[in-house]
């Protein structure tokens, strides 16, 4: 259910590019140091919205740079980093980790074994340093196999589920009138994430008599109906975050939130 949240650079300025470029390798630095080299693997740019979003609220001390790396060995580039993106490193591993062994239980799928072999110890120690959390996602993910292995047909019950499993993960810690928003805006964010996947997964999991959330409540249903759905979960999503006291990258957040979610969408849908 990962991968939605990325950006549209077709309408981006170079600069944008650049900025947006930094944290995400930023990112990637930061879950070597952190995590050791397999952990790079993990990498998606879900969790660079999620450095951007706290960053753009707290404005933090961050380090900048410029490296090369063994994805782009020719020339250097430059990333950024704080205590945020250290934050955002752990919850990519702690995600990645609990989905390849979710992937694992569900399907038997000997690869995503091997990836979550890779990520143990890494997992290990993102939970001794949050433990609440960490336990809150497992109890989750434990919760969402549950409705989906029950074969519910109403799709708003995994929804809420994943919703409050982001929220979770957006909610760094804030103080008391920042935190709550920021967790709603996640879990806003979250249950269209879930429902944008089924709307993807779902002529795939039709011809193959796989369970999707929407099976049911699709019947009938065009693809305007469901695009309109997904329109206002994303609205919903949106008003969260216009709420927000964010005072920079506001434009690539926008951009990501307004256009870069619908890529994938459109590509399986030009399919």
């Amino acid at each position: 259910m990962f991968g939605y949240v990325i950006a549209n650079r077709e309408i981006m300025t170079e600069e944008q590019i650049e900025r947006y470029r930094a944290y995400y390798c930023g990112l990637c630095r930061t879950l070597k140091r952190r995590h050791g080299a397999a952990a790079r693997f993990t990498l998606n740019y879900d969790m660079t919205f999620l450095v951007l979003l706290l960053s753009s609220m707290c404005e933090p001390e961050e380090e900048s740079g410029s490296a090369r790396c063994a994805a782009h060995p020719l020339s250097e580039n430059p990333w950024r980093a704080s205590a945020f993106t250290d934050y955002a490193a752990d919850m990519n591993v702690a995600l990645a980790y609990l989905n390849f062994m979710d992937d694992w239980r569900d399907e038997r799928r000997v690869m995503r074994r091997a990836e979550a072999a890779a990520l143990s110890g890494a997992y290990s120690r993102v939970k001794e340093d949050y433990p609440a959390r960490c336990g809150f996602i497992e109890e989750r993910l434990e919760e969402l196999a549950g409705i989906e292995s029950s074969g519910e047909t109403d799709p708003d019950a995994g929804a809420r589920c994943f919703g409050r499993l982001m929220g979770e993960v957006f909610d760094y810690g804030l103080d008391s009138t920042w935190g709550p928003r920021i967790r709603r805006f996640g879990e806003e964010l979250g249950e269209f994430i879930y429902i944008m996947d089924a709307v993807v997964d779902l002529p795939e999991d039709t011809a193959h008599s796989r369970y999707n959330p929407l099976a049911k409540f699709a019947e009938g249903k065009s693809e305007e109906e469901l695009y309109a759905l997904l329109t206002v979960l994303i609205g919903e999503a949106s008003e969260q975050f216009e709420l927000l006291p964010l005072v920079r990258d506001v434009d690539i957040m926008r951009n990501i939130l307004y256009s870069g979610v619908w890529l994938r969408y459109n590509i399986e849908m030009e399919k």
